[in-house]
This record gives structure tokens, sequence and C-alpha cells, in this order.
């Protein structure tokens, strides 16, 4: 018997989506999960920090090493997918999509979507 995933945290979550355009540092990643939420998510540094520390010790993510000169601040960490985060993050879309379209379908009048 296989075993599903369990669904990530909400804060994971909104990070791994993020982290789906590509590599960013922790700021841009606080603005992009307030982007991709409609301003509804909005993560403090404690949050953000503690769930990227997380990320990377469940290895769904890395620091990126390989620098390229950048015009901004170097103290910035940079953090990026790895194959098996974007996988998570792909599988969780899924999973979401999935949800939504099962609530819909016993909504009154069926799915609208």
């Amino acid at each position: 018997m296989t075993r599903k995933p369990k669904p990530l945290p909400s804060a994971s979550l909104h990070l791994v989506l993020a982290l789906l355009d590509g590599e960013n540092h922790g700021y841009a990643l606080m603005r992009r999960v307030a982007e991709l939420s409609d301003g509804s998510v909005r993560m403090g540094p404690g949050t953000l920090y503690g769930t990227l520390n997380r990320l990377v010790a469940d290895e769904l993510i890395v620091e990126t090493t390989d620098r390229v000169a950048r015009d901004d601040n170097e103290r910035r960490r940079y953090y990026e997918l790895t194959p098996n985060g974007r996988a998570v993050a792909l599988g969780e879309l899924a999973r979401l999509q999935a949800l939504v379209h099962r609530i819909a379908i016993h909504l009154p009048g069926g799915a609208t979507a």
C-alpha cells in the first residue's frame, strides 16, 4: 500500500508555490506570497525564515550558492526548489484542484467552472 504524502502546512505551501517562479530571496518571497494570495496571507520574518529552514531540512528547497553577480545586497540569501520540491509543489496544486472540483460538484447547481 502506497502512502499519500501529507499536505504541506499553509506557510510551506505558499512558499513552495512562490518558488515555482524561480530562485528568490526572503523579502521578495514575503511579497510574492502576499501577491499570490491577493494580500490574504502575510508572513512575518519569524514565520518566513522558520519555514524556509524547515523546507531546507526537508530537502524541498536549497539555499543557492552559485551566485551570479547581483546588483542587490550580497547578504541576501536566495532559495530555489529542488527537483523533489518542485514535484511536491505541483502535487499540492493537483491535490487542491481536485479538492475544489469535488466540493464544487456537491454545491447546489453542480460545478460552475
